[in-house]
């Protein structure tokens, strides 16, 4: 059987064909279409004749979505192509090759035509015959033998994966909006899939992942490659949307290209549209009936939702949480929390005697998620909804520099609603942002990797002792765990790092033989209200000076100029001195109202508070109302402030300890009090490095002189 590896460098270097024309990051557009459309072309050759003579036969009698069905079968795949051409004869007519190709593109079955309509493949074929290569690749992809007698189904993957991974790779720019790298891919499955080795071997188990943001397929792939490499029996039907065309079309093609005939029956799928506003997998689906097992996904970093807000905005408004974002809705500028309503809405329910298991779900975000908002805004709210219903399982924090298009921090989480009993009302952080190795060459903003997971890596990274370096398994160990547990670093007198120990919450340290130790704590068990807190209104009373003065009845007066009588009279009341109690002044201008009978709209009493008064820290309290024996104060907007308290802390008693003691006339308004919840991962793993000697310092400055002498001394010799 033909190595997969093989196949891929022989594609890779047909590729240099159309440099000139396309920069390579363009080559993807023509190479991935042209190796399905090999694929297919080799897959359907035994049964060509058959699928033509029954065309011929059928094409009068049947239509559309009735005949394609019927020739599939004589196919004997979930496609078929009734074209008398084939690869081998498009190379009969050079001159006219571009027709030919179009109409052999136009003799597959729906399916696949919807495929090439998203690779667009119609307009690469015009570029490239307009540069005179077209027929020169078509004939170098004959040569490329990828009947299933010599590469399978399996390895047709493999493949593709490969090519996938290296076209996206050359288009490093934009590649992060559809292409997360492998290696986090494997720990994200190895999160999700870690626990369920009982579920996944029962005999005759199906299970049903998603991926609403599938990109080009890749977490997809990976899952499945899980269930092979760990001997798993579940059979895993895998689905996947997404609203960029060619991504869509790649993915769609990987699946074609890995099932053969007899999943034909029950199938996988990848359907092409915006989740957010264009759900393929609605409750209501009839074949997935909008429930699934598993989810992964990587959603867009801090991409807005305005296109979509309307639509998204009335399903929160009219349905609540029988729609798929009753939690609440964030910001407009970044719609990454909309993507983890939109998969929690499809856990299957926990319900032993129906068989129904629940659900688990991967997601990578950015570090917004985690605190973005304060209590009560949309952010706060989802996290508050998932952490309350004790779903969030464990968050892990990756190195910087990991992804294509973005340098920053990103976070994996882990979302069920069937947690182990012993995790259950915990949630594991997991520190993982120094386990990495450097690149031997950037692409894009990735620098860095997870070391380990892929047994094709050429870059294999080994500790002195000859051991592997495996972060991945390193970082599943640790989650696995579920402690507080240590990374222990050995480093040589050079800062070469020797070994890496994982401990324990009760393991002490191993005896250090030279060079220099470091630890760092990886895991922490925390419960779910460690991460939440009330936000605190607190108010202090509003105190004002009353004084009446020309320049103040001038400007009373031209607000309300009509109330010149009644000022008189109430001025002749008040009198002119300065008067630091405004519940006595407001006293005794109610009681010439009553006299007078005259009543001031609340404009205009507002107006003559606003005119007299100033606020003076001296004057007595403003009183707002007094009832049931109890004096309610007016609070002053100036100075409200806001605590926020852990929800574990006793709000009466912090209030006691930290506010009263500064200021004593304070109070909390219990009506405002909103709870929050937020993830911090600095503040938890927080790490003091205190700073260097000044002798070391010193000593280092003494040796860079020296070196600025003698180079100088060098130069002007």
């Amino acid at each position: 059987m033909t190595n997969h590896h093989d196949l891929a460098n022989f594609i890779w270097s047909i590729a240099d064909l159309l440099r000139g024309p396309y920069r390579p990051p363009q080559y993807e557009r023509v190479m991935l279409p042209l190796t399905v459309l090999r694929r297919f072309d080799c897959v359907l050759a035994t049964t060509k004749d058959d699928v033509l003579a029954a065309h011929a036969r059928l094409k009068d009698k049947h239509q559309g979505e009735a005949l394609d069905l019927l020739l599939n079968k004589v196919a004997g795949q979930r496609f078929h192509n009734h074209s008398p051409l084939t690869f081998e004869k498009l190379k009969g007519d050079p001159d006219n090759i571009h027709q030919h190709l179009v109409s052999y593109i136009q003799g597959f079955s729906e399916n696949v035509r919807k495929i090439f309509e998203r690779f667009e493949f119609a307009n690469e074929i015009e570029r490239m015959r307009e540069h005179n290569i077209l027929y020169l690749v078509v004939t170098r992809f004959c040569d490329v033998e990828l009947h299933p007698r010599r590469i399978d189904n399996m390895q047709m993957g493999l493949l593709f994966e490969d090519l996938i991974r290296r076209f996206n790779e050359q288009a490093n720019e934009t590649a992060g909006d559809h292409f997360t790298p492998r290696e986090v891919i494997r720990l994200m499955v190895n999160l999700l899939f870690m626990h369920d080795d009982d579920l996944l071997t029962k005999p005759g188990t199906l299970r049903k992942l998603l991926d609403p943001t599938c990109g080009t397929g890749g977490m997809l792939s990976e899952a499945r490659k899980y269930l092979r490499e760990h001997n798993l029996t579940a059979k895993l039907y895998v689905y996947g949307q997404d609203f960029n065309p060619r991504s869509y079309a790649v993915a769609a093609s990987d699946l074609l290209l890995k099932e053969g005939p007899e999943e034909r029956e029950r199938t996988s799928r990848i359907e092409f549209g915006d989740s957010l506003v264009d759900d393929h997998f609605p409750s209501y689906d009839a074949d997935t009936k909008g429930r699934f097992d598993y989810f992964l996904a990587n959603p867009p970093f801090g991409v807005d939702w305005k296109r979509q807000q309307k639509e998204i905005v009335r399903e929160h408004e009219k349905l609540g949480f029988a729609g798929r974002f009753g939690a609440g809705l964030p910001r407009v500028n970044d719609g990454a929390l909309l993507f983890l309503q939109h998969m929690v809405s499809k856990f299957e329910p926990v319900n032993p005697k129906e068989n129904r298991d629940g659900s688990r779900l991967a997601i990578v975000f950015n570090g917004s998620p985690l605190f973005t908002g304060g209590a009560g805004s949309g952010e706060s709210e989802i996290r508050r909804w998932i952490i309350e219903n004790d779903w969030l399982e464990a968050i892990v924090a990756l190195p910087e520099q990991m992804f294509y298009n973005t340098g920053i921090g990103t976070y994996i989480w882990v979302v069920t609603n069937r947690k182990e009993p012993r995790r259950k009302g915990k949630i594991q952080l997991l520190d993982a942002r120094e386990c990495w190795v450097p690149l031997r060459r950037s692409l894009g903003d990735k620098r860095r990797k997870l070391a380990g997971g892929e047994e094709e890596d050429n870059e294999k990274v080994f500790f002195p002792d000859g051991s592997r370096r495996d972060d991945i398994a390193f970082l599943t160990r640790a989650y696995g765990g579920f402690a507080e547990s240590r990374m222990l670093l050995a480093y040589d007198a050079e800062g070469k790092l020797q070994s890496r120990l994982l401990l324990g919450p009760n393991q002490t340290l191993p005896a250090n033989h030279g060079g220099r130790q470091e630890e760092r704590d990886i895991s922490k068990i925390f419960d779910n209200p460690d991460f939440g807190y009330h936000r605190l209104t607190i108010e202090r009373p509003l105190r004002l000076l009353f004084q009446i003065t020309l320049e103040r009845k001038e400007a009373f007066l031209d607000a309300c100029p009509h109330l010149l009588d009644n000022f008189k009279a109430i001025e002749a009341v008040l009198g002119r001195n300065p008067n630091p109690d405004w519940n006595a002044v407001w006293g005794n201008v109610q009681k010439w109202f009553k006299r007078q009978e005259v009543k001031w709209r609340v404009s205009e009493h507002k107006a003559f508070r606003t005119a007299f008064t100033e606020t003076e820290p001296t004057a007595e309290a403003v009183i707002l109302r007094k009832h049931g024996g109890k004096i309610e104060y007016e609070p002053d907007p100036k100075l409200r402030d806001f605590e926020n308290v852990p929800l574990k802390v006793d709000v009466a008693e912090y209030f006691k300890r930290e506010v009263l003691p500064h200021v004593p006339d304070a109070w909390i308004d219990h009506d405002k009090t909103k709870i929050g919840y937020e993830i911090n991962f600095n503040r938890h793993f927080y790490r003091y490095d205190p700073p260097r000697l000044l002798a070391e310092i010193d000593a280092d400055l003494k040796i860079a002189e020296e070196e600025i002498v003698r180079l100088l001394r060098e130069v002007t010799a």
